[in-house]
C-alpha cells in the first residue's frame, strides 16, 4: 500500500511538472515561433526570435553603444540615439517590422492609417499590464487602468485639469518660478545646471498646485520615485523566467519593495493630514488634485467612490508624470533657444509687448503665439514620450494585417516626428513657424503625424497643465535673462521615463 502511495505521488509530480514544462515551452517557442511564421506570411519580417531573450540582449548592446557616443549638436540624430533598435531595424525591415523582447512580439507601426485605428479603438489596443516594476512606479492609475476604472478616474482627472481649475493653479506655478528665479540672482554671466533646476522647479509646482504643500514637504517622496525609476529603466529589456521572482529575489526587488511601501506611507501621511485640516477648518475640500480625489473617496456613491488604492496611484501618476514630462519640455525648450538665438530674441519681444516686466496673467499667457509656436516645434523635435506602446488581448485586423493576440503594438513617436516623407526635407530643422497656423495645418490636418501628448480618448489628460506652466516659466525668464549654451555642454538625449539630457544642461545666464 505504502508503495503504491509513493508511485501515485510521484507519478502526479511528474505529471505536474510535465504540464508545466510543455506550457512552459508553449510560451517560449512554439507560440513565438508561431507569431513569427503568421506575420511573415504576410510581410512583416524583423529580427529573428531567439530562445527565451529574444532580442533583448541586441537592444541592451544597441542602447549602450548609443548612449556611449555623444551626438553633434543637431537633430538628425536624435532617432538613431534614443531607440537605436527600431532605428536600425527599420532601415533594414521597413517602417513596419516584428521584433522580440523576452517571448512576447512587439509589431512597431508607423503608417498614419495604422495610428489613427490604434489610437481611436481602445477597447482592442489596450494599454497592457505594466511590468512589475513600472506597477510598483505607478501603481494602477489612469496610465494603466482599463475599463470602468479607467473612465472614473479620468472623469476625476479631467475635473482638475479643467480650464477654470487651471487658472486657480497659474499664482501657484508663478510663485513657483519667482523661487527659482530668487536662486539664480546670484549667477548672472555665470553657469547654472538647467536640468536639474527645472526638476526642483516642476516638483514646486506639483506639490504647491495639486498636493497644497511644498517641494521641500514633499522631497522625500520625489526622491524615493526617482530611485523607484532607476530600477525600472535598469529592468527595462531584462527577461526572467514566469515565477521565479516569487522564489529567488533579486537585490532590485527587495529595494523596490521597499521604496513601494516607503512611498504608500507618505501619501498615507499627506492624505491624513489633508483630512484633518479638513476637519479642523471649512469642512469643504480644496479645489485641488488632492481635494479632487479625497471627494471621490468620501462618495457614498459607489459609482463614483474609489479606493485608498486608487487614491495613491492617482497621486504617483501626477508626481512622476507631471514632474517629468515638463522637465523635459522646458530643458529642451532653453537648448533649442540657446542654439536659435534669433527665436529667443522673437520670444523675448512678444513676452514683453504683452507683459512688460510685470507679472505675468492668465487672460496674457493666451496671446503667446510665437512661445506656443516655439513649444510645438520642440515638442515635435523632442517629444517627452519617445515610444508608445499598446497590446492587442485577442486576434485584430489592422489595415491589411491579422494580429494575433497578446501581441504588443510600438508607436515610436519621435520617427513619425522626425519623418521626413510626412514633415518635408526640412523636417530636422527647428523651425517654429511651421506651426504658425496651428497644429492642424503644420501636418496637413495629419493628426497622427504629432503625438506628442498620445491621441484618442487616452491622450494625456495633464497636457494643458504642463502647456501652462511651461508658458509661465519660458515667459518669466525670457522677461529677466538671456542665455547661451554653455561649452561644456556635452549632447546626449536619453530616454529614461522621458527623454533627458545624460549630462544635464549646462547654460550661462545673462541678466538683461
Amino acid at each position: 500500500m505504502g508503495t503504491l502511495i509513493i508511485f501515485l505521488s510521484s507519478s502526479i509530480l511528474c505529471l505536474s511538472f510535465l504540464s508545466f514544462f510543455i506550457k512552459f515551452l508553449n510560451k517560449i517557442w512554439w507560440t513565438p515561433i508561431h507569431i513569427q511564421s503568421m506575420l511573415r506570411s504576410q510581410g512583416i519580417k524583423g529580427p529573428s526570435y531567439r530562445f527565451y531573450h529574444g532580442n533583448s540582449k541586441e537592444i541592451i548592446n544597441m542602447e549602450y553603444n548609443a548612449s556611449s557616443n555623444p551626438m553633434k549638436l543637431s537633430n538628425d540624430q536624435l532617432f538613431s540615439t534614443v531607440l537605436p533598435h527600431i532605428y536600425s531595424w527599420s532601415k533594414l525591415y521597413g517602417k513596419n517590422f516584428l521584433y522580440w523582447h523576452g517571448p512576447r512580439a512587439h509589431i512597431v507601426v508607423q503608417e498614419p492609417s495604422m495610428l489613427k485605428d490604434i489610437f481611436n479603438r481602445d477597447e482592442i489596443f489596450t494599454k497592457g499590464e505594466p511590468e512589475d516594476y513600472v506597477k510598483k512606479l505607478l501603481g494602477d492609475g489612469i496610465v494603466t487602468a482599463r475599463g470602468e476604472k479607467w473612465l472614473k478616474l479620468r472623469k476625476i482627472s479631467n475635473h482638475t485639469f479643467h480650464a477654470e481649475s487651471l487658472k486657480g493653479m497659474i499664482p501657484g506655478m508663478i510663485a513657483s518660478v519667482e523661487m527659482m528665479l530668487e536662486r539664480w540672482n546670484n549667477h548672472d554671466g555665470k553657469e547654472i545646471e538647467a536640468y536639474k533646476e527645472f526638476k526642483i522647479l516642476t516638483s514646486e509646482i506639483i506639490s504647491r498646485t495639486a498636493f497644497g504643500s511644498s517641494y521641500l514637504e514633499g522631497q522625500h517622496i520625489f526622491d524615493m520615485l526617482i530611485r523607484l525609476a532607476v530600477i525600472v529603466i535598469r529592468n527595462k529589456y531584462k527577461v526572467r523566467i514566469p515565477g521565479i521572482r516569487n522564489l529567488v529575489k533579486t537585490r532590485d526587488d527587495t529595494d523596490s519593495d521597499k521604496l513601494e511601501q516607503g512611498i504608500h506611507n507618505s501619501f498615507i501621511y499627506m492624505i491624513k493630514k489633508r483630512e484633518v485640516a479638513m476637519t479642523d477648518q471649512s469642512g469643504s475640500f480644496r479645489n485641488d488634485f488632492l481635494g479632487s480625489l479625497l471627494k471621490a473617496y468620501h462618495e457614498n456613491n459607489m459609482a463614483k467612490k474609489i479606493t485608498v488604492a486608487n487614491l495613491i496611484d492617482e497621486c504617483k501618476t501626477f508626481y512622476v508624470a507631471g514632474h517629468e514630462t515638463t522637465t523635459s519640455l522646458l530643458t529642451w525648450i532653453l537648448l533649442l533657444l540657446a542654439i536659435h538665438p534669433e527665436w529667443q530674441e522673437k520670444a523675448r519681444e512678444e513676452v514683453l509687448e504683452i507683459f512688460g516686466s510685470q507679472r505675468l496673467s492668465s487672460d496674457g499667457l493666451t496671446g503667446l503665439k510665437i512661445v506656443s509656436m516655439i513649444i510645438n516645434e520642440t515638442l515635435r523635435l523632442y517629444p517627452p514620450v519617445v515610444n508608445v506602446i499598446r497590446k492587442v488581448d485577442g486576434e485584430v485586423k489592422l489595415g491589411e494585417l491579422i494580429i494575433p493576440e497578446n501581441t504588443e503594438i510600438d508607436i515610436p513617436v519621435i520617427a513619425i516626428h522626425h519623418n521626413p516623407q510626412i514633415w518635408g526635407e526640412d523636417v530636422y530643422k527647428f523651425k517654429p513657424e511651421r506651426f504658425a497656423e496651428g497644429v492642424a495645418k503644420a501636418t496637413n490636418n495629419n493628426i497622427t503625424a504629432y503625438l506628442p501628448f498620445g491621441l484618442g480618448p487616452r491622450n494625456c489628460v495633464g497636457s494643458s497643465f504642463a502647456i501652462t506652466e511651461t508658458k509661465i516659466a519660458l515667459s518669466m525668464i525670457l522677461q529677466r535673462y538671456r542665455f547661451s549654451l554653455s561649452p561644456t555642454y556635452v549632447h546626449s538625449p536619453i530616454p529614461i521615463l522621458t527623454m533627458c539630457p545624460q549630462y544635464g544642461l549646462q547654460m550661462v545666464l545673462h541678466k538683461l
